[in-house]
Formats: C-alpha cells, sequence, structure tokens
C-alpha cells in the first residue's frame, strides 16, 4: 500500500469515525492540549507579541512534531499509518459535535423552550444570549454552523490531505489556541495577535474552499455567489465573511446585525438579501453543512492521493545493494568483474 493511499484512507475512515463517535463531552484531546496552553499561558503571559508569538510557536511546534514523528514511526507500516491518520483526523473533526449542538437548539426551539435555548446556545457562540429572541437565536446558530463548518471540518481536511498528521495537528493546535487567546480585548490584543494571524492564515483555503462548496450544493448557487461577492468584505474576518456570505445567499437568508459581547456591541454588515433567518432554517443550514462536509472530505482524499506519496522529512533512501558476482564456472580464471544491471 502506497503511503499517499494510507494517508487517504487514513482521512477516510477519520470522517466516519466523527461521524459515528461524536467527541467526547469529557476528557478530549483538545481540551487537554488547551489545559497545557492554559498552563504556559500562565507562565508565559506578557502583555506583548513577542510573548505571544513564543507561547503560539512553542504549542503549534510541538503539535506539529507529534505529527512528523507519528509519520515517521509509521514508515513502512501501512495498517498501521492508516490508524494513526484516521485518529488523528477523529480528534481535530468536529462536525459531529457541531451538528449535535446545533439540532439541540433547533429542538428546544421547536418546542418553545426559549431559555433553554438560550443558553444551549452559549455552547455555539461567544455573544450575550440572554436577551435574544428564537428568530435572534435561528441566526446564531445559523452564523455558528456555517463558520464552524469551515473551522471544524473543511480546513483541517485540506491540511490533513497536503500534509498528512502534522497538518492535522498543527492545525487544531493553531485553532484552538486562537479560541483561547486570539481575542480583541485588553488582556489579549498583543498576546494573542500571533494566534490569531496564524489562524486566518491556516483557514485560508478551507474557507474558500467551504464558499464554494455551499454554494454548488446549496438551493441558490447564483445568490451564494453574489453575496460572497458582495458582501464578504464588510465582515471582521477574512474567513468567516465568504464562509457567512455563501451561506446566506445559498440559503436565501440575510446573516449579520448587531451582536453584544459582554459590555461591547458590534454591528457587523448583513450579509445576504433575503429574509431574516427563522428557527426551521436551522435545520437547513445543519443539512448544507452536511453536504459539504461530505464533498471536502472527498477534496482531501483526492488532496492526500495527489500529495501524499512524497517522502516524509527525515527518512533516508534505500540503501543500494552491493552488486552480485558472476559465478566462477569450472576451470575459469578466479577474477571476476560484478554483474552490473543493465550491461
Amino acid at each position: 500500500m502506497s503511503r499517499a493511499f494510507s494517508r487517504a484512507a487514513g482521512l477516510a475512515f477519520g470522517v466516519v469515525a466523527d461521524r459515528l463517535v461524536a467527541d467526547p463531552r469529557r476528557f478530549h484531546p483538545v481540551a487537554g492540549f488547551g489545559t497545557i496552553a492554559a498552563g504556559l499561558e500562565s507562565r508565559l503571559y506578557r502583555p506583548t507579541r513577542g510573548r505571544g508569538l513564543a507561547h503560539n510557536g512553542v504549542l503549534v511546534g510541538a503539535a506539529v512534531t507529534a505529527g512528523l514523528v507519528a509519520e515517521r514511526l509509521t514508515l513502512g507500516r501501512p495498517g498501521l499509518h492508516v490508524l494513526v491518520t484516521a485518529a488523528s483526523t477523529w480528534v481535530v473533526l468536529g462536525g459531529s459535535s457541531l451538528e449535535r449542538e446545533g439540532r439541540a437548539v433547533s429542538t428546544l426551539l421547536e418546542q418553545g423552550r426559549l431559555p433553554e435555548a438560550r443558553r444551549q446556545l452559549t455552547h455555539l457562540v461567544g455573544r450575550d444570549t440572554r436577551t435574544l429572541d428564537a428568530d435572534e437565536i435561528a441566526r446564531a446558530v445559523v452564523e455558528s454552523v456555517a463558520e464552524n463548518t469551515s473551522d471544524a471540518v473543511v480546513a483541517p481536511l485540506v491540511l490533513g490531505g497536503l500534509a498528512g498528521v502534522p497538518g492535522l495537528l498543527g492545525y487544531r493546535a493553531a485553532n484552538t489556541l486562537d479560541a483561547m487567546v486570539g481575542h480583541r480585548n485588553e488582556r489579549y490584543d498583543e498576546f494573542g495577535w500571533a494566534s490569531a494571524r496564524l489562524d486566518d492564515l491556516l483557514n485560508l483555503p478551507g474557507a474558500r474552499l467551504t464558499a464554494l462548496l455551499a454554494a454548488a450544493l446549496g438551493p441558490d448557487p447564483r445568490g451564494a455567489l453574489e453575496a460572497w461577492r458582495r458582501d464578504a468584505a464588510g465582515h471582521p474576518s477574512p474567513n468567516a465573511g465568504p464562509v457567512e456570505a455563501s451561506f446566506a445567499g445559498a440559503l436565501g437568508l440575510r446573516l449579520g446585525g448587531s451582536n453584544t459581547y459582554g459590555d461591547r456591541i458590534e454591528h457587523r454588515q448583513e450579509l445576504g438579501s433575503g429574509r431574516p433567518p427563522a428557527p426551521y432554517d436551522v435545520a437547513r443550514a445543519l443539512d448544507l453543512a452536511r453536504r459539504v462536509d461530505t464533498a471536502s472530505a472527498l477534496v482531501a482524499v483526492l488532496l492526500s492521493l495527489a500529495c501524499g506519496g512524497r517522502r516524509p522529512l527525515g527518512r533516508q533512501p534505500p540503501r543500494l545493494r552491493a552488486p552480485a558476482l558472476v559465478r566462477r564456472p569450472p576451470g575459469a580464471p578466479r577474477r571476476t568483474l560484478p554483474r552490473i544491471a543493465g550491461w
């Protein structure tokens, strides 16, 4: 089995595992990484970009190194390489958990349990949910589903297809650090700068692919592309903008508006030109996200088949065997020439 094929198989099995076995609510490896990151932050923190760069470099570098070691240890062991790649893919993906949380909010809205829906929504968004009505909750879920389809599924699969286990683990480390310290507030404006910028860079290809797939697989491809072209640049995030705009146009919705974060209110540009989301649109957004997830898995497999055959770092070229000597026939002189292939 070639290296490219074992990577592709591992990615495919990891995607299936994520669908069958959602992230555990406790003792998840990413949560363990977050604990380590918080401990290192308590020792390194200063409100400077240099300290933030060191914090990010140590943690992301450690994740990438772990991936390189895993790739090196599975050389010549295709079955083990499939298993390690599948496990890494399952660890970094969050598509099943995203759908679980989104459908939980949708169910509460359908049952008219608004207070419980507000509390459940805090699992998906960082904004203040205490005063949101049903339609505002639905908007928040659709926006989160769109953005996290890119962050939690498509972007890691793209890097996994291109770079294997190091790409998967490195991406998840960078994305987790951005969620922890990449905030524009007094504490993290400087310290979290490196984490936010690296996450933006790593998400560039995944976000564009997500926007394209949402346009191609949604009910209104032309509307999705138009909303992306017209509205995405007005979003404060260079990656969430294209994705949310494409989802909005594809579903015939209008996203964006005012969001409250503690004592701060953000007024974001509206994305799309349709109607405001209603509670039943949550299910539509989740169905589109699942189609995008499936298509991105196929793209990742194709990328791995195209790029996965390269020799991993640290692998030595095979040693040349010494040429065999020609058997001396009876009566021939003892000195012989080596038999060289092609001569």
